[in-house]
């Protein structure tokens, strides 16, 4: 009960004759003016603001007033947000704050209401007691009529006006264009949606000068541009312009490209008072059209219309809010006023219709395919010529989404449009796939779209359609696919190849390398993509390597030298490196496309044929200055003639098993070479000089290896190299790689052991000869008709000495007849496959010059088991 002990109210004799609660109820049933109780609700965050207030009760005269029940489910705010820039809804929080009596007067119209109120308010313990009346039941002047005629004319106009600028500034807001408004001479952003933020992340722009909130800009053309178009009210169109923007606020400096309108806006007397932005980004169509030579995906130009339809409104929205004057008292103001008003009033329509036309206009012309779906039957309530061109043959308007389009009523695209609609959640997707009902034929096509989908509301703020923004992506859509589908091939055919193959940026930053460049070097992308390429190679050979690199990236011409590139195990192997550069349709270089052959041995081979030179040389010279000192010398030139034939014999013997094993790699590589020719299709100008690079490479290898093969004679005994300690399996498993082709056409299966001898001590390419030799005879003379099976493994004799075992299940050989010329020069037992009749024979030379010998068992038509017996100082010492 409320203490009333220090006020004026009725004396106890009174409250006895009147109860305090039958007076209160009382009181609010006959009371000739409105009264409410209000509860304040306080903002969440804990400022101590009021932000609302919630009705608790309405007397029976306030129920008549405001067409409400006596307690409405409804917040204030919620049935009367006119109350806010009234000023109607401050007086109530003033009230509330102050606890005193406070009165206020105002013509309210809006909310459905239209009349002019007297309120006063007072706080009563923790609510806000409000008593209020109108005028509705007073008389008014022919002249008060008239105004109030006239205001409900602007009202209606100025509301129609208001709901047009609002759907404009969300249809910037929300358009998936990047949009932004400039105004006066320093170009100082005044609107900007979150496209165009979002080209700088969360860098504050709204209020500064362009010049100050992207200083990166200075340099390039837009300052320029905006200061032309600023004094001259020339509009500015740009198509595919490179503009560079620390997008990520990091100092860095994008490439991106955009489509953009630079278009004046103008005041109420027609001077330029600032800048409208439309831009698209249209990177990924330059990118894509510059590397698979197709056209860019045609992207119109933004409506011209675009800049005056918001010039024209923002100068509405200024008469409309200059329009709130307050109302004058005497007749003969509101005659004066009656005109204006009316005057006024139909100046908004026209405007509030012309803003409409613009609109629609906008709609009609935009470069975007644009269409409202009204209702919760999503019918086409707008179709712009851009969204029907996207169904040629049907009807659209009128009708509901899925009569005018039955084939999407179980995709996603239907989906995300009833979400939008229920949830009001604005949608996007990028290049998403939409089967489509051919016209011609009937037939479900495969087409691609980007859209967003964004809620339409009506003038109380409830979703009442959508409206979507889309672009047809098909032929994006299937470049990138092409663009795909070429880099996987290419990929597949580099990665089958023996050579280290690398491309590069026009740039020269390495942006891939086959597997088997990771192979040998042991590295990975992110060690050596970019720069890091080079840093694999001999650091005595880098600056040749980078100075003839320099003058290829800056001339174009072809790329060629010999170095030093590094193995995984720290070990150096010489490589002939070659790039040609791939040129786009202006005949610039887009990328460079390398090989790294290895050409180690033949380097090795030069530099040993050079050393043996010089010792004859040198030899020579010291043997003749001997003749001529004294013929008791003889003895020691018969030394030198022994020690320099040696010589000469371990060089052929090392020239001749280096040229023999080299042979079947470099088949390898010209069936691969052939693969490629055969089945490749390249788009580039340059790719028959790649291909011819190619195919001099191997020429030059095989060319190479014939002229070795030339230079010794096959009696040559096999070289003793000198010996180090060598592991089985990663050396036999090499020999197999070597052999890909042979393996996988035959289907043949190797099984390996080596687990009793892992590991012996020997000279590494002469155990490599022996097990190349075996192994391949082993796919050679395999038994038509039956996949080869070939085991090689490792045990010891009785003696412990190790022994190297390799069976097959081929053809086998007739001992009785060809034992005693198995091993012999040249001496071949099968005629059906090439050879030269050398294998053999240097397996058994190695063997037994290693302190060794071969032992064979066969069986013709089951197969052939060779087993060499090594010496024991091939055990390695524990």
């Amino acid at each position: 009960m409320p203490d009333f002990s220090d006020s004026a109210f009725p004396s106890p004799e009174i409250g006895a004759t009147f109860p305090l609660d039958e007076l209160v109820q009382g009181l609010f049933d006959v009371s000739l003016t409105g009264i409410a109780l209000y509860k304040p609700v306080y903002d969440q965050a804990g400022s101590g603001e009021i932000v609302d207030f919630t009705i608790e009760l309405l007397s029976p005269k306030a129920q008549q007033i405001l067409g409400l029940p006596a307690r409405p489910p409804e917040t204030y705010l919620q049935l009367y947000p006119h109350t806010r820039p009234t000023g109607v809804f401050d007086f109530h929080c003033r009230a509330y704050t102050s606890g005193q009596p406070e009165r206020f007067s105002v013509n309210y119209q809006g909310d459905g209401l239209d009349n002019y109120f007297h309120l006063s308010a007072r706080r009563v313990g923790t609510g806000l007691l409000v008593s209020f009346t109108d005028t509705a039941d007073q008389s008014r002047t022919a002249v008060e009529q008239a105004l109030r005629a006239s205001q409900a004319r602007e009202q209606a106009a100025r509301t129609e006006a208001e709901t047009q600028r609002n759907r404009l500034h969300h249809l910037f807001m929300q358009a998936p264009a990047m949009i932004t408004i400039f105004e006066g001479p320093e170009h100082v952003f005044k609107l900007v949606n979150p496209l165009y933020q979002a080209l700088v992340g969360e860098r504050p722009l709204l209020g500064k000068p362009i010049r100050e909130a992207m200083p990166e800009l200075a340099g390039q053309p837009i300052f320029d541009l905006l200061d032309a178009v600023y004094h001259t009210g020339e509009s500015f169109y740009a198509t595919e312009m490179q503009v560079q923007l620390d997008h990520d606020n990091t100092g860095g400096l994008g490439q991106r490209y955009y489509n953009f309108i630079y278009q004046a806006t103008r005041n109420l007397v027609g001077a330029v008072d600032g800048i409208l932005v439309f831009a698209y980004e249209v990177t990924e169509q330059v990118t894509a059209r510059r590397r698979v030579e197709l056209s860019e995906e045609r992207l119109a130009e933004a409506n011209e219309e675009l800049a005056s339809i918001n010039e024209e409104l923002m100068a509405t929205n200024e008469e409309l809010q200059a329009a709130n004057l307050e109302i004058l008292t005497t007749n003969n103001e509101l005659e004066h006023r009656v005109a204006a008003r009316t005057q006024e009033a139909h100046l908004a329509q026209a405007e509030a219709e012309r803003q409409r036309a613009r609109l629609e206009r906008f709609f009609m012309q935009a470069p975007a395919a644009i269409c409202v779906l009204d209702g919760p039957q999503l019918v086409f309530e707008l179709v712009n010529p851009g969204y029907q061109e996207l169904f040629p043959g049907r009807s659209l308007l009128g009708k509901p989404i899925l009569e005018a389009l039955p084939e999407i009523e179980d995709h996603t695209v239907y989906r995300t449009f009833r979400q939008v609609y229920e949830t009001g959640v604005t949608h996007q997707e990028v290049g998403i796939h939409i089967p489509l009902i051919r016209a011609e034929d009937g037939q479900l096509e495969d087409r691609y779209f980007t859209y967003i989908q964004q809620p339409r509301y009506d003038e109380h703020g409830r979703i009442d359609g959508v409206l979507a923004f889309a672009y047809e992506v098909t032929d994006l859509v299937r470049t990138r696919r092409q663009v795909e589908h070429s880099e996987l091939a290419f990929r597949t055919l580099t990665n089958a190849i023996s050579n280290l193959v690398w491309t590069t940026t026009s740039a020269g930053d390495a942006e891939y390398h086959n597997e088997q460049w990771y192979a040998y070097t042991g590295s990975t992308p992110a060690q050596t993509n970019g720069q890091g390429w080079m840093t694999f190679f001999h650091p005595h050979d880098l600056p040749l390597m980078q100075q003839h690199w320099q003058t290829a990236l800056a001339t174009g011409n072809p790329y060629q030298v010999e170095a030093r590139l590094r193995r995984a195990d720290g070990t150096y192997r010489w490589f002939l490196v070659r790039a040609l550069a791939l040129r786009d349709e202006n005949g610039q270089p887009i990328r460079w496309f390398g090989t790294n052959t290895d050409i180690h041995q033949q380097k090795e081979l030069t530099e040993a044929l050079a050393l043996a030179s010089k010792k004859l040389a040198t030899t020579n010279k010291e043997l003749r200055e001997a003749n001529a000192k004294a013929l008791a010398a003889n003895l020691q030139l018969g030394h030198t003639n022994e020690q320099l034939t040696r010589i000469n014999q371990d060089l052929d013997n090392f020239v001749y098993t280096a040229s023999h094993d080299l042979q079947q790699p470099v088949h390898n590589m010209a069936g691969v070479f052939e693969e490629l020719k055969r089945t490749a299709t390249f788009h580039d100008p340059d790719a028959e000089r790649l291909m011819q690079m190619f195919e001099d490479a191997l020429g030059q290898i095989q060319a190479t290896i014939q002229g070795l093969a030339q230079v010794v004679q096959a009696e040559r005994l096999a070289q003793r190299f000198p010996t180090e300690t060598v592991e089985l399996l990663p050396l036999a498993q090499s020999v197999i790689q070597s052999l890909r082709n042979q393996v996988e056409a035959q289907q043949a299966q190797f099984e390996l052991d080596f687990s009793s001898v892992p590991r012996v001590v020997f000279a590494r390419l002469n155990l490599q000869s022996i097990l190349y030799n075996l192994l391949s005879n082993a796919l050679k003379y395999a038994y038509p008709g039956r996949p080869p099976v070939v085991r090689a493994f490792t045990s010891k004799t009785g003696a412990g000495n190790p022994l190297l075992v390799v069976q097959d299940n081929g053809l086998g050989l007739d001992l009785a007849r060809f034992g005693p010329d198995l091993f012999t020069m040249f001496r071949r037992f099968h005629d059906h496959v090439p050879g030269s009749g050398l294998g053999l024979y240097l397996v058994n030379r190695i063997a037994q010059q290693a302190g060794g010998h071969v032992e064979v068992s066969s069986t013709v038509g089951q197969g052939t088991t060779f087993r060499i017996h090594l010496p024991a100082s091939a055990l390695p010492s524990e």
